[in-house]
């Protein structure tokens, strides 16, 4: 597979696949079957890409969308007076109704453990493409101490770490402090914590486990910097797009929390923290620190068997050194998502930046 890093791309020559005798059926599939603070995320994201992609003449969209009772609707819209207005359907009756749709492509726009596996998984068996990855890549990504020794194995620098396990049997190893404690398994941020003395260790250890049983307790990289990027595939090549860095301080912010991510506004809707200019910004492609992050991205890109897209945490430490944190291997095409605001930076605007993924699901389902 070739590689380029972010020369702009036109994919106005594309077609939408074997289906150009007319419009996609395109089914959005939203939603949580575990946590409410995750269906929320999901429709925060999900509302934005229907506006953000919708085109009548290559795209009908239809909706699904599934809650944490295990209940799922099929509203218009995903508008709340929609959502409220949609009868529930339990799940049986809900593969059916899938099954009987016409869908030609779905977009997977789940984003807890189950839906990020498990509804993908149902997707493939119902022979329905999508956009993005895989099961099995999802599980791998989703698992911070799985991803992180995948991607050292392919020779890109991870922070030296143990994994505490759930149970009374958990155990602790010789790591010089301060060090991070993040849960193996959840996204956000939540449950990280920065520790600096031994015996706030157990805690912190405690407070991480309490999402999802494991705890990763990893040596803290100084800063330098911390930065995301993002890869896609655009015509069997993959670019990698400009960084996005983000707002951190060896004093006051040594380390992002949720709170620098996600917040409820006062009327209860979330709200992204992240996208403001005193956050994140884009990096200059021209930064001598965007060749070494983009190197590691590839790398690990391919060594977790991505497909259309993948997100990547680096930590910069005070030599410009890349060190790999963890993977975010979901887009959900809204104009705010992290992939979408880097394509758009290397002038892949939103739309195109859907369609390579489309194009590449019908042709590759």
């Amino acid at each position: 597979m070739a590689e380029h890093s972010t020369e702009p791309h036109s994919t106005e020559a594309h077609s939408t696949g074997p289906h150009s005798t007319g419009p996609l059926r395109v089914l959005h599939l939203a939603g949580s079957a575990e946590d409410d603070f995750l269906a929320d995320v999901s429709l925060l994201y999900a509302r934005d890409c229907l506006t953000a992609v919708a085109d009548p003449e290559r795209y009908v969209a239809l909706v699904a969308h599934v809650s944490p009772d295990g209940s799922w609707r099929f509203p218009a819209d995903l508008s709340p007076a929609a959502l409220a207005a949609a009868d529930p359907v339990p799940f049986a009756e809900a593969v059916a109704v899938v099954a009987g749709l016409g869908v030609d492509l779905v977009v997977p726009q789940m984003f807890c453990l189950s839906g990020m596996t498990h509804h993908r998984a149902l997707l493939e068996l119902l022979g329905l493409p999508y956009v993005g990855n895989r099961p099995a890549v999802m599980a791998l990504g989703a698992d911070k101490a799985l991803a992180r020794a995948v991607v050292a194995d392919a020779g890109v620098r991870v922070p030296e770490a143990y994994v505490v396990p759930g149970g009374p049997e958990a155990g602790a190893a010789d790591l010089a402090l301060p060090v991070v404690v993040k849960p193996v398994a959840a996204d956000n941020s939540v449950g990280v914590s920065l520790v600096h003395e031994q015996g706030d260790l157990a805690a912190a250890v405690e407070a991480a486990r309490e999402h999802g049983g494991r705890a990763l307790v990893e040596t803290y990289v100084p800063l330098g910097r911390e930065v995301r990027c993002g890869v896609v595939e655009v015509d069997g090549e993959l670019v990698c797009l400009p960084l996005e860095e983000y707002a951190v301080d060896t004093d006051t912010k040594p380390v992002r929390d949720q709170a620098d991510k996600l917040r409820r506004a006062d009327d209860g809707d979330l709200a992204l923290v992240a996208k403001d200019a005193e956050h994140a910004w884009i990096v200059d492609p021209a930064d001598p620190v965007c060749e070494r992050v983009w190197t590691a991205a590839r790398l690990a890109y391919r060594a977790l068997g991505c497909r259309h897209y993948g997100l990547f945490d680096f930590r910069i430490d005070p030599d410009g050194e890349p060190w790999f944190l963890e993977a975010g291997l979901y887009c959900s095409y809204a104009r705010t998502s992290v992939v979408a605001v880097m394509a758009r930076a290397a002038g892949i605007d939103l739309p195109q930046l859907f369609r390579l993924a489309v194009d590449d699901a019908l042709a590759h389902p």
